[in-house]
Parts: structure tokens; C-alpha cells; sequence
């Protein structure tokens, strides 16, 4: 049922007009009733007072002819007293006969009257529970379109967020992807420049081990961009100038190249070089070691030290050779059977061989020095730190009894670390 409701003129307040013709009704209906029943119980009792009154009368009028009858002849007046009672009664009942008729209707109406009220009663009690089925109807709907209101209004928040979330879930998948793309850009560079960086350094300990060991020799470097290798040594002897050209080239990668053999070849007769070294941090598959590949020196970086003395040497003697002999083209063609013959790369192999023996037992003998002073300065810590904490217990339980040993307090300790 639907509500009606106007708005007051004045004060625009909303007037469920319903509630009021309800309430207005009620209220009339109970004073109705009020009335009524006052209305009632007032003329109940005053047929009380005249049916009080009748009875009073009736009983001072038996009472007068009781007092009549006992004054005369009561037996003769016996017979005549009944009729008359008799007579009197008749007329007392059928004076008030249609008197209690009246009122037994009045009482009827009165009574049918309070069954319409009852039932106008139970009418207002039907409204009233209609009435708050309704509102309870009302309040439920009204719950239901608040609760998928809200459900909707949720769903739409959640997809919102959800798709800001993905929004943003996708700008940083795109932002880590952007910085691994970078990562990997700057590791691949960080690569490059790390083995270039490694060759330069490598090239850098070449040169500054030729230059510190053959202070007389011409050491010099090829510079970036330039065709050929990295240096050029020109041995020099206090006695002699120009004793011969050794080629270097430093390669610092992890797989070695026959390319490179090529390249050097060219690269020394460009420059006039006797000798070409490959110092190569990776070997040829066929080389456990150092060796000789289409007329290159082939070493490592450890076996460079020694093979550089050898080929200086030998460079030296070829020198003098050319001087001290007649026929020059013979010896040289000896020499140079000399240098590229098995005897002599043995000889050079004798030679590395035992210097870098030299060099491993030095190493080991450094290693082992090293350990034994880490042991010691091990055990005199040990020591120094059990003292300091006697020291300082002893401190803690004599005070100022115990004199301060300066090498045992914190600050000299600290100072002396």
C-alpha cells in the first residue's frame, strides 16, 4: 500500500496524510467510546436509583399495610392482604415492565454499540499491524536496493581498482623491463670495456716489465687506432745499438684465434720486426704450453718473463754474429736455421722451464712465509688479548692497587693497532 504524503505550505514538511486520517480516526472513535460508555454507566445507574427508589416504595407501602393489617382484623383481612399483595405486585411489575424492557433494549443497543467498537478496535489493530507490515515491507526493499546499491557500487570500486592496479602492475612490468633491457645493455658494454680493459692492462704489464728489466731497449707503443700490435721492443747493448726488433702482441680473451698468427705476420714485416710473441691468455688447443705456431711465439703472460730473456739473448748474438763474421749471408742463414730449429725452441723451452720452476718455488716460499706470519700474529694476538683481559679483571677487583701497565691499556692498544 502505497503511502501519500503532502508538503505543509508553511514550514514544507513532508505530512504522511494516511498516518493522520488514521490517527485522527482513532482518536474519534475512542472518545466515541468514552462517551458512550460514560453515557451508559450514567443511565445504569440511575435505573439502579429507580428501580431503589420502586423497591423502597413497595416496602413502605407493605410495611404501612403490614401495620394496617396487624391494626385490624388481621384474620379477616388475611385473605385480602394476599389479594392485595398480589394486586400490588402486578401493578409494581407491570408499571416497571416496560421501563426494564426499555432498558434491557437500551442495554442491548449498548452492548451491540461496544461489539462495533470492539470491532472498529479490532479494525485499527488490523491498520495498524497492515501498517507495520507495510513499513517493514518498505524498510526491506528499501534494505535490499541499499545492499545492491552498495554491492554495485563495491563491484565498480573493486574494478577500478583492479584496473588501476593493472594499470599500474603493467607500467612497472614495462619499467622492469626498460631497466633489465638497460642492465643488459650496460652488462654487455661493462663486458666489452672489461676485456678491453683487461688487454690494456695486460698491454701496460708488458710494457712496464720490458722497459723496468732492459732499461738500454726502446720500448715502444703502438697507439689506439694505429695498424699492427701493441709494442716494440729494439734491443740495445752498451756495446751495440739496434741488436734486433721483437713484435708483441696481448690478446686477454677466452678463446684463442689463428687470425691472430696472420695478422702478426703482416704486422712484422710491415715494421721490420725479427721476432713476433703472441702473449695470449688463451692457448691453441693443441698447446699444453708455450710454443712456436707458423714461425710466432705463442705464450702466456707467466711464461712471457722467460721467453722475453731467451729471445733478447738470442738477438744479442745474432747481432754480434753479424758483425764478427766475413760472410755474413751464410751465418745468417745459419742463424736463422738456428732460431726455427727444434734444438733451439727445446733449449728456450729448458730454460722457461727452469725460471718458471724459480718462480713457482718463490712463490710457494712467499705463500708459506706469509702463513707462518698470519699463524704468529695470530698467537700474539691471542696472547695480548688473554693479558688485557686478566689486566683488566685484576683492575676491576684491586682498583688502584694494581699498577697501570701502559702496553695493557685501551688507548695504547688502540693506538698500537
Amino acid at each position: 500500500m502505497q503511502e501519500k504524503a503532502i508538503q505543509c505550505p508553511n514550514c514544507k514538511t513532508e505530512i504522511n496524510v494516511q498516518s493522520v486520517v488514521y490517527q485522527q480516526i482513532y482518536a474519534q472513535l475512542q472518545q466515541e467510546q468514552q462517551k458512550e460508555k460514560e453515557k451508559f454507566d450514567k443511565e445504569v445507574q440511575e435505573k439502579r436509583k429507580e428501580y431503589q427508589n420502586a423497591f423502597n416504595d413497595l416496602k413502605e407501602q407493605q410495611q404501612s399495610l403490614q401495620v394496617t393489617i396487624d391494626n385490624g382484623i388481621q384474620k379477616g383481612l388475611q385473605q385480602e392482604r394476599t389479594k392485595m399483595q398480589e394486586i400490588l405486585r402486578k401493578e409494581v411489575l407491570e408499571e416497571h415492565k416496560s421501563a426494564l424492557e426499555a432498558m434491557q433494549n437500551e442495554l442491548q443497543e449498548k452492548s451491540n454499540k461496544v461489539k462495533e467498537l470492539n470491532i472498529a478496535k479490532i479494525e485499527i489493530e488490523r491498520l495498524k499491524r497492515e501498517n507495520s507490515e507495510i513499513e517493514s515491507k518498505i524498510n526491506a526493499q528499501a534494505q535490499e536496493q541499499l545492499t545492491l546499491q552498495m554491492q554495485a557500487f563495491k563491484e565498480k570500486t573493486q574494478q577500478e581498482i583492479e584496473s588501476q592496479h593493472l594499470l599500474k602492475l603493467k607500467e612497472k612490468e614495462k619499467q622492469l623491463e626498460d631497466l633489465q633491457k638497460q642492465l643488459q645493455e650496460a652488462q654487455r658494454k661493462a663486458a666489452i670495456g672489461s676485456q678491453q680493459l683487461q688487454g690494456e692492462v695486460q698491454e701496460l704489464a708488458i710494457e712496464e716489465y720490458l722497459q723496468a728489466q732492459f732499461p738500454l731497449d726502446s720500448i715502444t707503443e703502438i697507439k689506439k687506432g694505429q695498424n699492427g700490435g701493441d709494442c716494440v721492443q729494439i734491443v740495445h747493448t752498451e756495446g751495440s745499438q739496434n741488436c734486433g726488433k721483437i713484435y708483441y702482441e696481448s690478446k686477454r680473451t677466452k678463446h684463442f684465434q689463428k687470425e691472430w698468427i696472420e695478422k702478426l705476420k703482416n704486422d712484422m714485416r710491415a715494421n721490420g720486426a725479427d721476432i713476433g710473441v703472441l702473449v695470449t691468455e688463451a692457448l691453441p688447443k693443441e698447446f699444453e704450453r708455450m710454443g712456436m705456431l707458423d714461425g710466432i711465439w705463442v705464450c702466456t703472460f707467466y711464461e712471457f718473463k722467460a721467453l722475453v730473456l731467451v729471445l733478447r739473448d738470442s738477438l744479442i748474438k745474432i747481432a754480434w754474429a753479424k758483425k764478427t763474421t766475413e760472410n755474413r749471408q751464410d751465418k745468417m742463414q745459419m742463424l736463422y736455421s738456428y732460431l726455427t730449429s727444434s734444438e733451439f725452441k727445446m733449449q728456450i723451452e729448458a730454460i722457461v722451464d727452469g725460471f718458471m720452476q724459480m718462480q713457482n718455488d718463490l712463490d710457494k716460499e712467499k705463500n708459506a712465509m706469509q702463513k707462518l706470519w698470519k699463524q704468529r700474529e695470530k698467537q700474539i694476538q691471542k696472547v695480548l688479548e688473554g693479558s688485557i683481559s686478566m689486566y683488566g679483571a685484576l683492575k676491576g677487583i684491586a682498583g688502584n692497587a694494581i699498577s697501570n701497565i701502559p702496553a695493557l691499556e685501551l688507548d695504547f692498544v688502540k693506538l698500537e693497532n
